[in-house]
C-alpha cells in the first residue's frame, strides 16, 4: 500500500492509502523521492482545466528511482534515477507527432492531469517519456527542472537571440530560465507582483540587471518578454515594453482573459506566441544545459501530507522559487 494525495473536489486534495501500482507494458514504476508543485497543478485542483478525472493524483515534476519495469522496457534498469515531466504519452500517429511536434499531439496524456502523477509514494510512467537527471542536483533541487525548467526552456528557445529579456512573474520557471539566459549573455529584467521584494532580491541575486513591479516600465526596450504569470492583463503591458519587431511569449497552460488593447502596441511587427507542453527533445536538450550550467533551484520542501498547504502558499503568492513535496 502507499500514501497519495488525490483530488477531493474543486480546490482541495485528500490523503488516501491505495495499492502500489503495477507497471504495464512499456511502463516503469518509480519510487517517488520528490515532486515539484507547479502552477499547472493549481489549475488542475482549482478546476481551471477542463475534464479533470475525479480523484486524479496531481504532480508532473516527479523525481525518483526506477523500482520495477514492465514488459518491453529497454534502456532503463532498476535503481536508475529519473524524472517524469508533464507530457506523459503521445499517440505517435497524428500529423504533429509525425512532424516532430509531439507537444501538439491530438491524443496526448498528461502526468498529473489525465494520468496519475507524483503526489504519491509511487507512480508509473511510460518509459519513453522519462529523463535521466544530472547528478549535480539533489532530488528536491531537480524536481522543478521537470516543468518549470522545461517550459521555461521551450519559451526561451523561441527568443534565444534576445539580448534584453523580460520575465513577467518571477516564480519557479522564471528563476530557473533567468540563470540560463544570463549564462548565455542576455540581460534579464524581472517583473514581479507589486511589493514582492523577496522575488526581486532573488532575481538580482541570480543575475538580473533590473527587477521591479510588473506595473513599471523597464529601463530599456526589451527584445522579448516571456509571461509566466497566468494574468492576461500582462500581455498589453509586455507589448508596450518590447521594441519594434519584439516578441511576447505566453508560457502558461492557462491564462485569464486578455483585455482589449490598441493596435499600435502590436504594430511594427511585434508578435504574441503561446507555448504548449514540451517535447522529449526539449527534455534532452534542457537536461544537457542543466548538467553544464550550475542552475540554482530555490526550493521550499513540504511533507507529502501538506500538499494542500503547498498549493495554498503558491496560490496566495507566499512562495519564493518552487515548492517541492517530499514523501
Amino acid at each position: 500500500m502507499m500514501r497519495i494525495q488525490r483530488l477531493a473536489g474543486a480546490g482541495a486534495l485528500e490523503d488516501a492509502t491505495v495499492p502500489v501500482p503495477e507497471p504495464g507494458r512499456g511502463e516503469v514504476r518509480i519510487r517517488v523521492s520528490a515532486c515539484g508543485v507547479c502552477r499547472t497543478d493549481l489549475h488542475v485542483v482549482d478546476g481551471d482545466l477542463k475534464d479533470v478525472p475525479p480523484g486524479i493524483v496531481p504532480g508532473h515534476e516527479v523525481v525518483g528511482v526506477v523500482d520495477a519495469l514492465g514488459d518491453g522496457v529497454e534502456g532503463l534498469a532498476a535503481g536508475d534515477r529519473v524524472g517524469v515531466p508533464w507530457l506523459g504519452r503521445t499517440c505517435g500517429e497524428c500529423r504533429y507527432c509525425r512532424d516532430g511536434r509531439e507537444n501538439l499531439c491530438d491524443r496526448p496524456a498528461f502526468t498529473g492531469y489525465t494520468i496519475d502523477g507524483g503526489y504519491a509514494e509511487y507512480c508509473v510512467a511510460d518509459a519513453r517519456f522519462v529523463f535521466p537527471l544530472p547528478d549535480r542536483y539533489t532530488d528536491a533541487e531537480a524536481a522543478p527542472l521537470l516543468c518549470a525548467g522545461l517550459i521555461g526552456y521551450r519559451s526561451w528557445a523561441m527568443v534565444r537571440d534576445a539580448t534584453s529579456l523580460g520575465l513577467y512573474g518571477f516564480g519557479a520557471a522564471a528563476h530557473i530560465i533567468a540563470q540560463v539566459a544570463v549564462a548565455e549573455g542576455a540581460k534579464v529584467h524581472a517583473f514581479t507582483r507589486e511589493g514582492d521584494h523577496a522575488a526581486q532580491a532573488l532575481a538580482k541575486e541570480l543575475g538580473a540587471v533590473w527587477a521591479g513591479s510588473s506595473t513599471e516600465a523597464p529601463p530599456e526596450p526589451l527584445d522579448a518578454a516571456i509571461i509566466f504569470a497566468p494574468v492576461g492583463a500582462l500581455v498589453p503591458v509586455a507589448l508596450r515594453a518590447v521594441r519594434k519587431g519584439g516578441s511576447v511569449i505566453c508560457a502558461g497552460i492557462h491564462m485569464s482573459e486578455i483585455p482589449a488593447f490598441p493596435y499600435d502596441i502590436l504594430w511594427e511587427e511585434r508578435s504574441i506566441r503561446s507555448v504548449a507542453n514540451l517535447t522529449r527533445r526539449d527534455g534532452d536538450d534542457f537536461m544537457a544545459i542543466a548538467a553544464r550550467v550550475p542552475i540554482r533551484t530555490h526550493v521550499t520542501e513540504y511533507p507529502l501530507a501538506d500538499a494542500n498547504r503547498a498549493l495554498s502558499d503558491l496560490r496566495d503568492g507566499r512562495l519564493t522559487g518552487a515548492a517541492v513535496l517530499v514523501p
